[in-house]
Formats: structure tokens, sequence, C-alpha cells
């Protein structure tokens, strides 16, 4: 079943001799249960595309459609409630409210949203993700790595059916990255759910069901991924 799709959907920035073409035309389609790579060089239309699909951003032309609901034609109070209820963003910037500790940061999606993990699977994440002895810190108190981790935590809380995820592994070692995979893999496969990520590590490409890859603003998939991660 379809989760997310991309129809002729297109991105440009400014207009005449400053417009610049950041999304060409994209179609593409990503079902429940796929964990998908987007890869490509700093500038090449990643985090656009990432955006879009999410409903941050609108296209110029095109469509992005979540479960069968078009997001182009909604204003921006009803796409709200759609990324509410759909999607989980792990994004560069951790995303997380400065005032509020880990425990709170969880509690204020429960006032909300409903659905959200029950108390004993937000255990099981803090312990998978190792931060279950932040939950009292803010964020001011974590390093990056840690506050990482709190926002994969944050967006994986809220069971969305889409998680559409920005370099959720540029701050971790390797070995918490790979756990970090894991569990992204173990989300996607368990729940039936959608994960993008947009990434730069080659060392993860054998996690992923499909690779594309972003050249100045185009997609394309890479079909000659094998088991090593190596293409």
């Amino acid at each position: 079943m379809t989760a997310l799709e991309l129809s002729h959907v297109t991105k440009s920035f400014g207009t005449g001799h400053t417009k610049v073409s950041a999304l060409k035309e994209t179609n593409f389609q990503a079902d429940r249960g796929e964990l998908i790579a987007i890869i490509g060089p700093s500038g090449s239309g990643k985090s656009t595309f990432l955006t879009i699909a999410g409903g941050l951003l609108t296209p110029s032309t095109g469509d992005v459609i979540i479960n069968n609901q078009k997001l182009t034609p909604l204003n921006e109070k009803k796409r709200s409630k759609i990324r509410l209820q759909e999607i989980g963003f792990i994004l560069q910037a951790s995303n997380l409210i400065p005032f509020l500790t880990v425990d709170k940061q969880m509690k204020l999606l429960d006032k909300v949203k409903k659905g959200n993990m029950t108390k004993g699977e937000l255990e099981q994440l803090y312990h998978d993700l190792g931060i279950e002895e932040l939950r009292n810190k803010y964020p001011a108190d974590l390093s990056g790595g840690q506050r990482q981790r709190v926002a994969i935590a944050k967006a994986l809380y809220s069971n969305p059916s889409i998680i559409l995820a920005d370099e959720p592994t540029a701050s971790l070692d390797s070995n918490r990255a790979f756990e970090v995979m894991e569990l992204l893999k173990n989300e996607t496969k368990n729940k039936n759910t959608t994960t993008i990520v947009v990434t730069h590590d080659t060392r993860l490409i054998s996690y992923f069901d499909k690779v594309y890859k972003m050249t100045d603003g185009v997609l394309a998939l890479e079909s000659n991924v094998n088991a090593t991660g190596t293409m």
C-alpha cells in the first residue's frame, strides 16, 4: 500500500535570472514497510525533497499525497494536522523545545495527539537509544549526539505512519549510528511504517530496501545496491 507519493513535483526559488530549480520534476512512491535512502552531495536537493514530502514546504507544481490525501490543495491548518497525525520528523536541527525536559517533550505530544506509545514502549525506546538517564535533562544539558537521539525518540513516540529523517546519524559515532539504523529498520518492518532517510553515510546503505540518488535536483533510483552496501 502506498503511503507517500510525489506526482510531477517541482520546486523553484526566485524568479527571472535569479531563479533556481531546487527540485526538477519528480515522481516518487513509497510503500508501507519500506526503508528508503536518499543520497547525494550537499546542495543537490535532498532536504528540499524531504521538506516537500513532509508538507513543510509547498511544491511549485505537482501533488504530494500522504495516505491517499492530497496535501497541495489544503490550507496550512489542515496540512499541519496531517503532519501531526501521520509524520515523524527527525531533522538536523534537533527540533527540541529548550524549556522542556526530555520526558516533558513526550508529554507535550500526549496533549495534542492520541495513539502515542504506551509508557512501557517509551521506556523500551529510551533504553534502545541509551537515553534513559536523560529523561529529566533539558536540551541545553545534552551533547549533540544525545539531542539527536532524543529527537529520534520524539519522532518515533507518536507512532507515525511515515518517518522522514534528515541525516539522523550525523552527530553519532559508528556504534550509535548502527544502533539507530537497526531501530529505524525494526520500527519500519514491525509497525509497517514508511521511513525515508537523507544521508551522506554510505556505511548505512545495506540497511535500506531502496536507495535513490539526488543530483542537481534530479532524483533517480540506484538499481545496483547489494548486500554489502556498495553501489
